[in-house]
């Protein structure tokens, strides 16, 4: 391993595995280029320095480039995931995966902080930013450190609790445009979320069964519904004008599939009209779960229906119906014989 000067800047030239590698140093300067080149030592020794070649050698574009064609597109939020790709790509630009470091990461918490996101959001953006440098180090072998694994995810406030009153519904849907309508009858009434509903296709409506399917849910499994009469007539209408180019069941005018935006702005404009404040569309789950646990339904079909894969989730409901803790204060009222008072003194 050694130094040779080529025009005005120093070359190192070593043997790695039986292979010659040349690199530059970078510098003219001898002492700066002896330094970089007992750096590079210690760094072949500890199996470091061609790790970090390979990270240099691709880019933060090409990262998202390719964790968008082999990831998002596969999934069922890929609209919205794409969103997060964005505000990714504007911030960390054309640097390679070896310039972006956890202190990188930190600058940009603290940037969309300052644009007034939510930490929820924060959080998300930092688990896609993550998926893409686990497979772009375990999978694609591009880098040999995860940068996002060494920095902490934001604290949320996940104890959201809001549903609509019988009253606020009746407002909500008398401002609801009929498409609109029918698609905040349908969310209050099977609990899906929006990306379920808006990717919902006639193959996954059995109306002779009386269930719709979702065929990826958000944790990527596959889900029945049973349905009601409400549903059973939203989809009997709305199958009565079907188009051959299209198999889903809520599009657009033109048989298109349905933009999220589009239908969050219409809501909301529906929300200022029927003048009910702090509510999103994602609180008509809420309100359906909140519903039946207020109705005695057991909570291990709430889970069920909401497709939660842990009954932790669905506990935040239960103390919608105190009713079903009744029987456990009630046994003190029964009669207890002076046995049984002997039985406990003793």
């Amino acid at each position: 391993m050694g130094l040779v000067k080529r025009g005005e800047t120093w070359w190192m030239y070593f043997t790695y595995q039986g292979q010659q590698v040349r690199r530059s140093t970078g510098t003219g300067d001898r002492r700066l280029a002896d330094a970089i080149l007992s750096k590079v030592k210690v760094q072949i020794i500890e199996g470091q320095y061609f790790e970090q070649a390979a990270a240099k050698s691709h880019t933060f574009p090409e990262l998202m480039d390719r964790y968008e064609q082999e990831h998002v597109a596969r999934k069922l939020r890929h609209r919205g995931l794409k969103g997060y790709m964005k505000n990714l790509r504007a911030f960390f630009g054309d640097q390679t995966l070896a310039e972006i470091t956890p202190k990188e990461i930190v600058a940009y918490k603290n940037k969309r902080y300052a644009d007034g996101v939510a930490p929820a959001t924060i959080n998300r953006e930092l688990a896609n930013l993550k998926k893409a440098f686990n497979l772009a180090m375990r999978e694609w072998e591009w880098c040999h450190q995860n940068p996002v694994m060494r920095v902490s995810m934001e604290k949320e406030n996940n104890k959201r609790d809001r549903w609509l009153s019988d009253e606020e519904e009746h407002r909500l849907l008398s401002f609801c445009a009929p498409w609109l309508h029918d698609l905040v009858t349908f969310a209050l009434h099977t609990g899906m979320r929006m990306g379920e509903i808006l990717e919902l296709t006639w193959r996954g409506v059995d109306l002779t069964r009386r269930t719709v399917t979702v065929m990826r849910s958000k944790n990527g499994e596959r889900r029945t519904i049973p349905v009601n009469e409400t549903v059973l007539g939203v989809l009997k209408e709305k199958s009565k004008i079907r188009s051959l180019s299209s198999d889903l069941v809520f599009c657009s005018k033109a048989f298109t599939p349905m933009e999220s935006g589009h239908l969050r702005r219409a809501f909301r404009l529906a929300l200022r009209k029927a003048k009910i404040e702090e509510f999103h569309f994602h609180d008509l789950r809420h309100t359906f779960a909140t519903r039946l646990v207020q109705a005695g339904i057991d909570l291990y079909k709430v889970q069920q229906l909401l497709g939660h894969k842990s009954p932790i989730m669905t506990q935040r409901y239960a103390h919608h119906y105190p009713e079903s803790l009744r029987d456990g204060v009630a046994i003190l009222d029964r009669p207890r014989t002076l046995a049984q008072f002997s039985t406990v003194a003793g």
